[in-house]
């Protein structure tokens, strides 16, 4: 078999195998969803970066939502959330080294649907937080 041949074959495959991967959450029961790679948000006071908060996104996706298309704009929301990050700070007030879960998610999941469209997204689990630092 020539090199082109193997070539042309393999990237066939690899065409048929990727939605098939994409789908097997929903065969299997399990939630459809797109995972963020890791985002270091701004901790800020008084205009000032003081700390960042490395995070790990997962949205969780509804049962219509097109998983293979919004897997593919993954690099989107992970803009979207960097640009909200260096507008507010979205660590505690109190202790700026964790996030404020519930303002974060009151916040990202109506930006986020600007992205996947109205009905798409499900919930936003927040899979890891890590400041830089540990702040007093």
């Amino acid at each position: 078999m020539t090199q082109t041949r193997r070539l042309l074959l393999s990237t066939l495959l690899c065409a048929f195998a990727m939605p098939a991967l994409a789908s097997e959450a929903k065969k299997e029961g399990g939630e459809p969803y797109v995972k963020l790679a890791p985002v270091a948000l701004p901790v800020t006071e008084n205009g000032r970066v003081i700390n960042y908060l490395f995070v790990t996104l997962r949205i969780n996706l509804t049962a219509k939502a097109d998983v293979n298309a919004l897997r593919l704009k993954e690099p989107y929301f992970r803009d979207l959330l960097i640009r909200a990050a260096h507008k507010q700070s979205f660590a505690l007030p109190n202790k700026r080294d964790t996030l404020d879960e519930a303002r974060f998610k009151k916040v990202m999941i109506p930006e986020f649907t600007k992205i996947a469209g109205v009905g798409n997204i499900e919930t936003l689990e927040i899979l890891a937080q890590n400041p830089k630092k540990l702040m007093n």
